[in-house]
C-alpha cells in the first residue's frame, strides 16, 4: 500500500489567522485562482497534513511542551524555554509557545480552505466526501490541541474576505468544544474504516484519517467535557460495536514507538514521518516559508535522547520510574513498559547498554527511551534528528482505558475492570480483580490514573489528564504532584496552560488573554 506523503502546497501556505493574511507571495498561485479541479482538492488536503510535521505541531515542539508540563517529565535543557514550560513560568513572548500557536492556526487555515472550497468543485463525489471528512478531522484535531494547550482561543469557522480587517474574537470554552465535537462527528460520518479497496486519488494510502480515528477523538472530546455516557458510546463502538476487531493491542508494547511496525493494529491515528533516504528532502521541516525540499522527519528523538546521543532536553522524573516498580509481573519481573519508556541500568532485566554500548552513566541515572532510537538496532539508529518514528496520536490502549474511565464515572465500576485488565494483560500484570477486588468509584479513579501514567508516560497525555481531573485545584492532589515533580512547586493557578503569545495579543484587539497570561 501507499503511504501518504505530506506535500507542500505553496499557494495555500498562510501560517496564521491575522497579519499573514496581508502578505501576497508573487511566486504562489492565489486562492481565487486555485480550487478548480479534483487534483487541486487532493493537493489542498495534503497541505493540511503537511502542517502536522512541522515544529509547532508533532515534529518536535508540541510533544516537548506538552510532555514537559507533566509530572512524568522534567526540563534538563540549556534552552530556558523548555525548563520554564516545565515549571510553569514560561513568558508570553516565548518563541516555542508562539510556534505552537502559529502552526496550529496554519493547520486550521488550510483545513478551512478545503472545507469551504472543495464542495463547489466538480469531481468524484465519494472522493469529495472523504477529502472533506479528513479536513474536518484535522481541523478538529487542531482545535482540540489548542483547547487543551491554551484553554480559550479564537474560533475561525469561515474564510475571511477582508484581509485588512479580519481580527477574530476569542471563543468561549463551550463554543470551542462544540466545534471540536462537530468536526469529529462530521469526520466520523464521512470517513471509511480503511482506504484499502477504494478508488480515487487517496486509494490504498496509509496514514489518512479514518472513521476509527474520528470515533476515538470524538469519544476523547466527550470524555474531556465529562460527557461520560456519550464518551462511552463512542468507545464501545470501537471495542464492542460496529468497529469491533478493527483495532487490537500489539503484543510488544514498544512496537508502538519504532520506525518499523508503523500504522499497526493498535494505532487509530499517527503522524507520518520518514527519513530523507526514503522520502527525500534536504531542508529541515522546522517551519517558516514552505519549501519543496522540506524533509518529512521528526526531531523528537534528538530532543529526548540522552547525553551523547541527543540534546537530553528532558528527563523522566524519579516518581514515574518508581511507579513502574510498584507491581511485579506474573513471572516476578519488572513491568516491561519501564524499559520501553525509560533507559535505566537494570542488570536483573538485562539492561546494561544504551545504543548498543556499555552503560556510560551513573547507575542511578535515568533517561527517556520512548520516541528515541535507543535499542532499535536498525540502520537509522543514530540519526535522531532525522527520525522516521511516527508520532502516535491515539492508540487502542487509550480507547480501552478511557472507556474504563467513562464506565466508572457513569457508575459502572465493576465493568471497568475488564478493559483495564486488557491493558494490564499485555504488561503481564496480575488480574486486578484478584489483587484489588471491589474498588469503590473513588478508588477506581486513582487506579485508572495509575494505569494511565504507566501506559502513556511521555506521550503528551499526562498534563492533560492532570488538568481535566482538576488535580491542581485539589490540595491533596497538588501536594502529591509536588512530591512527584518539584516543577509543581512553582505552579500558580492558571499557569497549567501556555500563555497566549504576546505577538498575537499585540496585533489582534479582539483576542482575550487566557489564565496563563
Amino acid at each position: 500500500m501507499k503511504k501518504i506523503l505530506y506535500g507542500v502546497l505553496l499557494g495555500l501556505a498562510f501560517t496564521g489567522c491575522k497579519k499573514q493574511l496581508d502578505i501576497q507571495n508573487p511566486n504562489a498561485k492565489t486562492i481565487d485562482l486555485y480550487w478548480k479541479t479534483e487534483a487541486d482538492a487532493k493537493a489542498g488536503l495534503d497541505a493540511v497534513y503537511n502542517s502536522l510535521i512541522q515544529d509547532g505541531t508533532y515534529m518536535r515542539m508540541f510533544p516537548a511542551l506538552t510532555d514537559g508540563r507533566g509530572d512524568d517529565f522534567t526540563g534538563d535543557s540549556p534552552w530556558s524555554d523548555l525548563v520554564q514550560v516545565g515549571n510553569f513560568t514560561i513568558p508570553s513572548n516565548s518563541g516555542p509557545v508562539q510556534w505552537l500557536w502559529a502552526t496550529h492556526y496554519q493547520l486550521v487555515w488550510r483545513a478551512n480552505q478545503v472545507i469551504f472550497n472543495v464542495p463547489s468543485i466538480t469531481m468524484n463525489e465519494d472522493l469529495k466526501k472523504r477529502l472533506l471528512g479528513q479536513a474536518h478531522f484535522l481541523r478538529g484535531l487542531a482545535y482540540f490541541n489548542l483547547a487543551v494547550t491554551y484553554k480559550v482561543v479564537p474560533l475561525i469557522d469561515e474564510l475571511p474576505t477582508d484581509k485588512t480587517k479580519y481580527f477574530p474574537h476569542t471563543a468561549t470554552e463551550e463554543a470551542l468544544w462544540n466545534q471540536i465535537i462537530a468536526d469529529f462527528k462530521a469526520a466520523k460520518d464521512a470517513l471509511p474504516l480503511s482506504y484499502v479497496g477504494l478508488t480515487g486519488a487517496d486509494a490504498g494510502q496509509i496514514g489518512r484519517a479514518t472513521k476509527g480515528a474520528a470515533t476515538g477523538m470524538l469519544g476523547k472530546a466527550y470524555l474531556y467535557r465529562e460527557k461520560w455516557q456519550d464518551a462511552a458510546t463512542e468507545f464501545n463502538d470501537l471495542i464492542n460495536g460496529s468497529m469491533k476487531g478493527t483495532y487490537r493491542l500489539m503484543a510488544d508494547y514498544r512496537d508502538n514507538f519504532k520506525e518499523i511496525n508503523k500504522n499497526n493494529a493498535e494505532s487509530l491515528f499517527e503522524v507520518q514521518f520518514g527519513q530523507p533516504d526514503a522520502l527525500g528532502g534536504t531542508v529541515m521541516n522546522y517551519g517558516g516559508e514552505p519549501n519543496a525540499n522540506w524533509k518529512q522527519v521528526s526531531s523528537t528523538g534528538r530532543t529526548y535522547a540522552m547525553d551523547g546521543y541527543g540534546y537530553s532536553d528532558f528527563l523522566p522524573t524519579r516518581w514515574i520510574y518508581n511507579e513502574y516498580k510498584i507491581e511485579k509481573t506474573k513471572t516476578d519481573k519488572s513491568d516491561p513498559r519501564l524499559l520501553a519508556t525509560i533507559a535505566s541500568y537494570e542488570p536483573d532485566d538485562n539492561s546494561i547498554t544504551v545504543y548498543g554500548n556499555t552503560w556510560p552513566f551513573a547507575q542511578t541515572a535515568i533517561y527517556p527511551r520512548k520516541y528515541t532510537h535507543d535499542g532499535l538496532n536498525w540502520p537509522g539508529n543514530d540519526d535522531q534528528e532525522n527520525s522516521g518514528i511516527n508520532y502516535r496520536i491515539m492508540r487502542y490502549a487509550d480507547v480501552l482505558l478511557m472507556y474504563a474511565e467513562a464506565l466508572n464515572e457513569s457508575g459502572n465500576t465493576t465493568a471497568a475492570y475488564d478493559y483495564i485488565q486488557q491493558v494490564r494483560d499485555r504488561a503481564n500484570l496480575p488480574d486486578l480483580r484478584t489483587t484489588k477486588p471491589g474498588l469503590s468509584q473513588d478508588q477506581m479513579r486513582d487506579q485508572i490514573a495509575h494505569e494511565r501514567a504507566l501506559e502513556f508516560a511521555i506521550e503528551s497525555i499526562r498534563i492533560n489528564d492532570i488538568i481535566r481531573w482538576k488535580w491542581l485545584y485539589k490540595p491533596e492532589k497538588l501536594a502529591i504532584l509536588k512530591a512527584h515533580d518539584g516543577d509543581f512547586n512553582t505552579w500558580t493557578p492558571g499557569k497549567e496552560y501556555l500563555p497566549i503569545p504576546l505577538s498575537e495579543l499585540n496585533v489582534n484587539p479582539n483576542i482575550s488573554r487566557n489564565p496563563a497570561n
